[in-house]
């Protein structure tokens, strides 16, 4: 994605509970951490993201940073592609803009070894996809963790519906503030932006997000909020299913079952309660 030109799709299929149900509990089900939550209201509804420190600690920094600064509060999604994804974060709104931050170095790959928490759900053409968190992740195969010395293998986020990536120019380590949430799969940009979280919530905001490139009266973020900073009284209480508990493994049979040869991570939706 460049800030001018940004061009992509994807989805978690999170359900929201009704307020009135008790608080998910139990091996199914873990919080969503304060620290990695971020609330995006916008002009169409609430989305909130889990942010993936694993898989890019410095963008997951700046992007902290950026929203403890105000820098999001009203800024417009200019860049919106039906079946693709929507774009923002420029202080600007044209594509062009950025923050006075320093640009960030790639983070398209990061290092997984066998204390990782990737739970892997498929392994297509010798490779493995699972799942870090509710991030989708496609890795090495775990075998060559034995061939090096570090016992590690390259993994990188995937792009699936709801996955956000940073934004940039022609130069790699040129992202800074713009970010773009997926609408829908993409998995060509795969290794090419950086991906740093998921919408576990309000995908259904994010697809309804006004359509143009540019757009005409594009609808705004108006507030953007780490979960951790929120008052204990406004803070939204997450659960999202864990994909380490039994009711996951019965939901990935599932879902294997009905997309047969073509199943991929992206198919899995991961429950939530938003309370």
């Amino acid at each position: 994605m460049s800030r001018v030109g940004l061009a992509m799709v994807a989805t978690v299929g999170l359900f929201a509970a009704a307020h009135a149900a008790p608080a998910p509990s139990g091996p199914d089900w873990r919080p969503l951490d304060p620290e990695n939550g971020l609330v995006i209201e916008t002009t169409k509804g609430r989305i909130i993201v889990e942010m993936a420190p694993e898989a890019a600690p410095r963008h997951v920094a700046q992007i902290k940073a950026l929203a403890r600064q105000k820098l999001y509060d009203g800024l417009t999604f200019f860049r919106v592609i039906d079946w693709f994804m929507a774009q923002t974060g420029d202080p600007k709104n044209t594509g062009d803009g950025g923050s006075s931050l320093p640009n960030l170095k790639a983070e398209f790959t990061f290092r997984r070894s066998a204390t990782t928490a990737f739970v892997p759900v498929a392994a297509p053409m010798g490779l493995e996809e699972g799942l870090l968190g509710s991030l989708p992740v496609v890795s090495q195969t775990s075998v060559l963790m034995n061939l090096n010395p570090l016992h590690q293998v390259s993994a990188w986020g995937t792009y699936c519906p709801g996955v956000a990536g940073m934004a940039r120019d022609d130069d790699q380590d040129s992202a800074n503030s713009q970010f773009f949430l997926m609408r829908q799969a993409y998995p060509s940009l795969d290794k090419r932006y950086t991906v740093w979280g998921r919408v576990v919530a309000g995908l259904d905001a994010a697809r309804a997000i006004k359509t143009g490139e540019p757009v005409q009266d594009p609808d705004r973020m108006l507030t953007v909020r780490v979960l951790a900073d929120l008052p204990e009284a406004e803070r939204p209480k997450v659960y999202v299913m864990d994909a380490r508990g039994p009711a996951f493994k019965r939901l990935l049979a599932k879902t294997r079952k009905k997309r047969g040869a073509d199943f991929s991570v992206c198919d899995l939706e991961l429950p939530v309660s938003v309370r």
